[in-house]
């Protein structure tokens, strides 16, 4: 990360003052000892509270510390360091002292938006940045083995970063001096936080391995670490940031699993979320809205429930039954609707053949195939088969009665269409050859919803519910009395820029906390066992060591 600061900043005018490295470390140091990210606590750091070897390494070491004119000097030195940074990879700078007319405001803002080649450049050098002061604990537990029990599980979420300073005022024709800030509502709530969202991956997992209930608890196998973050305006860009954040992850050759999201993702175009990641081989647990929920649409006449696709002919008290259904109705099912739940079981389509390399899927006929799930009329006319011989049935063996054919449930047939059956090639398509392909895509809008697990199942509690709840435990982490994000007054610093620098070395510290209470909780040595680090994204380069010939702490 280091390097490419260096970079940007070569041969920029002016003296080149204090390196960056010794304010991002003093920053980092204030956090972990003081919980705050501001540059006075950081210069307080750096002249009170470090060993003389720490000083010569960091290069604060030669001028007199007690000084009054001295420290006023190297505290100004700092501020300068760290404005030159923030003023380098800013797309469009402007007065950040002031709060400026709405339309001034709007043409500094507009740089954090529009496609010019130079704002791109600098917008993508910070996430860049900012990628990797998060993935570089990521890299050090994965060089620990902390990952090895991992099945690639994700939770994505999306929370408020409140700004220190006032919103815009429409009396005073003033914008806010955080021009890029908006107003975040959280779901359910009427009242908005004034700031900016921060999109935050976490190493996550499902109930069970497999994803089915079965007794015993929940062990994870490893921290819950952040695995990614990017800094936005409220409302903008929530799925691209949440798909950015999953491919800065590619180059470490994570496993991929379960992506779990709520509602503020389901509903971001197809192209936003749901395909790319996809196409990333993650699988989808998603909730819906309340408008959302029950029948969402068909495709080749298969009808798309609670995202996933169903038997055209599936009754309608089961295809409906979760249609209009409010948020607590879900989250708390009562017993009639658990039944019509397990009852409308039979009728999805059933997965012939998982996805391929182009992340196309086959599906079958719940009648079709060499187990059945639903007995249909219209079936047995269209694909005749051979009778099967008659065989005896264990009556004692649940298992034997419940794959009979008279165990199974009825497609219902309306009583005229059964009497004058409609033409082969007036049907849905899915009856009249029981197996279709489903292309990423194929669904267009309705894509969006398609998800991996048949909502509110078993196998969909057990991966949605706990992965969400990883979520909540890091937010609850991040807004702790330790290092708490939600608190403006612990990261001073103006713009976008310096917020988004500030707020990686937030979650940075909060990695290392979690590894650090990872160790003291299962007794896993804090160091790499593996003598073969895997790849080379796994591998952390040796810090070379000070003038004074030992090497910096670690």
């Amino acid at each position: 990360m280091l390097g490419l600061i260096d970079a940007e900043l070569a041969g920029r005018p002016g003296p080149v003052g204090l390196p960056v490295r010794t304010v991002l470390v003093g920053l980092l140091l204030s956090l972990h000892y003081h919980h705050s990210a501001t540059l006075a606590d950081a210069c307080r750091v750096l002249l009170d509270e470090l060993t003389p070897t720490a000083q010569n390494w960091l290069g604060v070491s030669d001028r007199d510390l007690h000084d009054p004119h001295a420290r006023i000097a190297f505290s100004q030195r700092v501020y300068r360091t760290f404005n030159r940074l923030t003023s380098t990879l800013d797309p469009h700078r402007c007065d950040r002292r002031s709060r400026l007319p709405f339309e001034m405001a709007a043409e500094h803002a507009a740089a954090w938006e529009d496609t010019d080649a130079e704002h791109l450049r600098r917008r993508s050098l910070l996430q860049e940045i900012s990628d990797r002061l998060v993935q570089v604990t990521v890299r050090l537990a994965l060089k620990r083995g902390l990952f090895k029990g991992w099945k690639g599980d994700i939770g994505v979420d999306t929370t408020a970063i409140p700004a220190w300073h006032h919103p815009p005022s429409t009396r005073r024709d003033r914008a806010s001096i955080e021009v890029t800030a908006g107003w975040h509502f959280s779901a359910g709530s009427t009242e908005g936080v004034f700031g900016h969202s921060a999109t935050l991956l976490v190493a996550a997992s499902r109930r069970h391995p497999t994803g089915h209930p079965r007794e015993g608890r929940r062990v994870s196998s490893h921290p819950q670490l952040a695995l990614g973050f990017v800094l936005d305006t409220p409302g903008k860009r929530i799925g691209p940031n949440a798909i950015h954040a999953l491919k800065a992850l590619t180059p470490l050759g994570l496993p991929t699993g379960v992506l779990a999201a709520d509602r503020a993702y389901t509903d971001q175009t197809t192209a936003h979320f749901a395909q790319p990641a996809r196409q990333l081989g993650y699988q989808l647990a998603l909730d819906y809205k309340q408008e959302h929920r029950g029948i969402q649409g068909t495709h080749l006449g298969a009808l798309l429930v609670d995202g996933t696709l169903a038997c055209p002919a599936m009754p309608t008290a089961y295809a409906h039954a979760t249609t209009g259904m409010d948020d607590k109705a879900v989250r708390e099912p009562d017993d009639h609707l658990l039944q019509l739940l397990a009852k409308r079981e039979p009728f999805f389509l059933k997965l012939k053949q998982a996805a391929d390399a182009r992340g196309a899927i086959r599906l079958q006929c719940p009648a079709a195939g060499t187990a059945p799930t639903v007995t249909c009329p219209r079936f047995q006319r269209l694909h005749r088969a051979p009778a099967a011989k008659p065989k005896a049935v264990d009556l004692t063996s649940l298992r034997a009665t419940a794959a009979h054919t008279a165990a199974k449930p009825i497609v219902p047939v309306e009583p005229a269409k059964r009497l004058r059956p409609l033409p082969q090639d007036e049907l849905p398509r899915i009856c009249q050859k029981p197996t279709i392909t489903i292309h990423p895509g194929d669904l267009g809008q309705r894509e969006k919803f398609r998800q991996d697990f048949r909502y509110l199942s078993g196998p969909w509690q057990d991966v949605y519910k706990p992965i969400r709840a990883n979520n909540e435990g890091l937010n609850g982490r991040a807004k702790s009395h330790r290092i708490n994000l939600t608190d403006a007054s612990k990261r001073l610093a103006h713009g976008r820029v310096a917020q988004t620098i500030l707020i990686a070395l937030m979650i940075c510290t909060i990695n290392l906390q979690i590894l650090h209470d990872w160790h003291l909780t299962t007794g896993a040595p804090p160091h790499s066992t593996d003598n073969h680090p895997g790849p080379g994204s796994h591998h952390i380069a040796p810090v070379q060591p000070a003038n004074s010939g030992i090497p910096p702490p670690r």
